[in-house]
């Protein structure tokens, strides 16, 4: 079991380093969006261990994902996007839509639809963990602010 979470972790954070080389990101925060990804990725794979469903441990690795974003984005003086963008690669249901797009060609249709569907469902389970820490974020925000002015 530890080496399964080892081996884990350390391919989520070579995806998302991988990633994050691909798309330009600047050196100084290489190994920082490779934690970010490493950590949305054990937050969802431990959820699944534990028998929750696709989506919901989705949604809770891409809110781990969004979290550590920002504190990254603050502790590196950088955009948050620099984090968010490659620490959701190793969330996103690139089998499924494989097998999905493999179903259309082949005719299978209904299992096609099967897997468009689910597909469908973990992408908005990404963009629902995503906002659901930006709302998170703005209200501790927001809360700062008021208490600051009393």
């Amino acid at each position: 079991m530890i080496f399964t979470i080892l081996v884990q972790f350390i391919f989520s954070y070579l995806a998302t380093v991988t990633f994050a080389i691909i798309t330009n990101v600047p050196k100084k925060a290489l190994n920082a969006c490779g934690l970010t990804g490493a950590f949305g990725w054990m937050f969802f794979f431990a959820l699944k261990e534990l028998g929750s469903g696709t989506v919901m441990a989705t949604i809770a690795g891409a809110f781990v994902v969004a979290v550590a974003s920002h504190f990254f984005a603050k502790y590196k003086h950088m955009p948050i996007t620099i984090f968010n963008v490659p620490g959701i690669v190793p969330l996103v249901p690139g089998g499924l839509a494989f097998q999905a797009v493999r179903n259309f060609v082949l005719g299978q249709y209904t299992e096609a639809i099967g897997f468009s569907v689910q597909v469908a469902m973990v992408a908005g389970a990404i963009a629902a963990g995503l906002m659901l820490s930006e709302v998170f974020n703005h209200s501790i925000r927001r809360f700062r602010e008021h208490k600051e002015e009393f």
